[in-house]
């Protein structure tokens, strides 16, 4: 089944970039054509990076990887955060707060304090203090949910980054490559796809197109997800067979000395090599390997 289709992209918009006066020369070998001053995209070159894309976020979240979503233009803030959420992973959809990869140390302590604050707004805790203080405190708290609310979850550096509209969102992609973290970009005909790992050339400005692209990455992450899980619980099932295989095979048959035995009511019969035990008054008689009774 194809990830996505020549249909759907016409559909959307994708194949239209920008004016021809505005291009990026570097952009030159996925540009179709051009109509009314305005580049088109070639779709069929699109395609087979979207499939280069998702099969690299797949096998990327199916080992355990995360993976960040970036879109910070108005057209793409509602897909990042539904898409991102649909499939569990951080984002950021507001604004990118320089060191968000690079100094992840103190934007971790930033959301700490964020929830901090929230837990004492949420138990009325904050209300021991002055209202001018409490006032303060809960802007503050308003204020960094509203820029780290996506992250608050994401505790080390991404394993890949995914962006919308690579040529605004120059910073993330800057500390991503200092960090040697591949990214995931839509190129517009203005952007450079030579800075983007896995570059995907389509229209970053049409909503429906940022919203069908967001979709297919979000797929890409759940589908890792749901191999992830599968594996875990395969190699759990393997750990379990094979600690149970090792316990049988290195149990050991312990025989009771014959004091131990004595003590429970069982006598020893050498001649015989029978052992009565004595159960209520009555006796049963079992018989057992003279060597085993006296190797006890």
């Amino acid at each position: 089944m194809a990830v996505v289709t020549m249909r759907q992209l016409l559909e959307c918009g994708v194949h239209f970039g920008h004016q021809t006066k505005r291009w990026c020369p570097k952009m030159r070998k996925y540009i179709f054509t051009s109509r009314n001053d305005i580049h088109v995209i070639d779709l069929q070159q699109t395609v087979k990076l979207i499939n280069v894309a998702y099969n690299v976020l797949r096998d990327t979240v199916a080992a355990g990887g995360t993976v960040l979503f970036v879109g910070t233009k108005k057209q793409a803030q509602e897909a990042i955060q539904q898409e991102a959420e649909r499939s569990g992973m951080p984002y950021v959809n507001q604004r990118w707060l320089g060191g968000m990869l690079t100094n992840i140390t103190t934007i971790r302590n930033s959301v700490n304090k964020m929830k901090k604050l929230e837990r004492m707004v949420d138990d009325g805790s904050i209300n021991q203090f002055s209202k001018k203080e409490a006032s303060r405190k809960t802007k503050l708290a308003t204020r960094l949910k509203h820029y780290l609310h996506g992250v608050r979850d994401m505790h080390s550096v991404p394993t890949i980054v995914f962006v919308v509209d690579t040529s605004k969102e120059t910073l993330a992609v800057s500390e991503a490559r200092k960090l040697g973290i591949p990214v995931i970009g839509i190129v517009d005909t203005n952007a450079d796809p030579t800075q983007i790992t896995y570059p995907i050339p389509a229209n970053d400005d049409a909503i429906r197109a940022i919203k069908l692209l967001c979709s297919v990455i979000s797929n890409a992450v759940v589908e890792g997800k749901e191999i992830c899980d599968r594996k875990r619980v395969e190699g759990t099932l393997k750990d379990v067979e094979a600690a149970m295989l090792d316990q049988s095979n290195t149990a050991e048959i312990e025989i009771p000395t014959e004091t131990e035995l004595a003590e429970v009511g069982v006598i020893i019969d050498e001649e015989d090599e029978a052992v009565a035990t004595r159960t209520g008054g009555k006796t049963t008689t079992k018989t057992v390997a003279k060597a085993a009774a006296k190797g006890a």
